[in-house]
């Protein structure tokens, strides 16, 4: 049975997984259509499997935003195995290029590093980091709802006090998600409003707290230093805290969020990644890129504008994404 099948297994098993599944599916679909159009063309011109091939297939990963470091090694990692099983025919490389692809994902760690790191019994806090419009506050409110539906006791802390309106847009999705928003006036300094977040999320006993913050000051300067006071700050009242520092990117400025993230990765220990708008952009190998460049896993992909299609992040979920049309014909041939 070949990788592509088993992933395919792996997602029609129960029902939980088909819904998975599915969200991935439909959300990857412009990137699907690009990726596997081209995938599949190339396989059809080309017969057998030579350096001709492997080269229009190096093409076609940098084109879907792949990153060209990590199309280097995916390539190298291809041809190795490709000589290991003997292949000659092109149509049986897709299944060593959908294995490679979730292999050059997890590296040497496990699954686990796809989970957010949450304390048991106590409080766990999440900052949350990114530049403005890339759907950070949005992204805050569908954590908070997805926590609460799994029992949990939220507080969100708008820390984001300079950009207009961002503390109203967190309050509204504090009320869709039926959770506590701790704030101050605009305009002022962000690390009392977290600190005051950190005091009333431990008086509610609250098992999560989620803090905004700000997404542009007059320079990168000042963004960073700010960012790296409210950590003190975290850090000084608990700890072994934030438990999670999560990076906001949009998934449609491709390579401009891979040197965003860079940018962020200096300032502060970004511990994961949530991708906003997949399902808008063509180019969702930025998954792959972000990950193997900065070694910082993504832990949640936006697919869809609905408060649910917030997932969390699994890579067999999202190569399944990219070439399930694949699927269905390795199904009908």
């Amino acid at each position: 049975m070949g990788f592509m099948d088993k992933l395919k297994n792996k997602f029609t098993q129960n029902k939980e997984t088909e819904e998975v599944s599915e969200k991935y599916k439909a959300g990857m679909k412009k990137s699907r259509n690009t990726f596997s159009g081209k995938i599949n063309d190339l396989i059809a011109r080309y017969r057998k499997v030579d350096e001709d091939f492997f080269e229009e297939l190096e093409e076609v990963l940098i084109s879907a935003d792949v990153g060209v470091m990590t199309v280097m090694d995916l390539i190298d990692e291809l041809k190795m195995e490709v000589k290991r099983q003997n292949i000659k025919d092109t149509k049986e490389v897709k299944n060593v290029i959908s294995e490679k692809l979730v292999e050059i994902y997890y590296g040497d760690d496990d699954e686990e590093i796809e989970a957010i790191n949450m304390k048991e019994n106590e409080l766990s806090v999440i900052l949350v980091v990114g530049v403005n419009g890339v759907g950070k506050t949005t992204s805050i409110g569908k954590l908070a709802h997805q926590l609460k539906k799994q029992g949990k006791n939220v507080v969100l802390a708008a820390g984001d006090t300079f950009r207009a309106g961002a503390i109203e847009q967190l309050e509204v999705w504090g009320e869709r998600a039926g959770v506590d928003v701790i704030k101050h006036s605009a305009g002022s300094d962000p690390a009392a409003v977290i600190f005051d977040g950190i005091k009333a999320a431990k008086s509610r006993e609250a098992d999560v707290l989620i803090c905004d913050t700000a997404g542009r000051l007059q320079n990168k300067v000042n963004l960073m230093n700010e960012l790296s006071k409210v950590k003190r700050v975290i850090e000084r009242e608990i700890p072994d805290a934030p438990h999670e520092v999560l990076l906001v990117l949009d998934a449609t400025t491709g390579q401009n969020a891979l040197s965003q993230a860079k940018t962020f990765s200096e300032a502060t220990d970004v511990t994961g990644i949530v991708l906003t708008k997949l399902d808008g952009t063509a180019k969702g190998g930025i998954v792959l890129a972000i990950r193997h460049e900065l070694n910082v896993p993504v832990k949640y992909v936006g697919l869809g504008e609905k408060i649910d299609d917030l997932q969390q992040f699994d890579a067999h979920a999202f190569v399944y994404g990219l070439f399930a049309d694949m699927l269905d014909e390795t199904e009908d041939e």
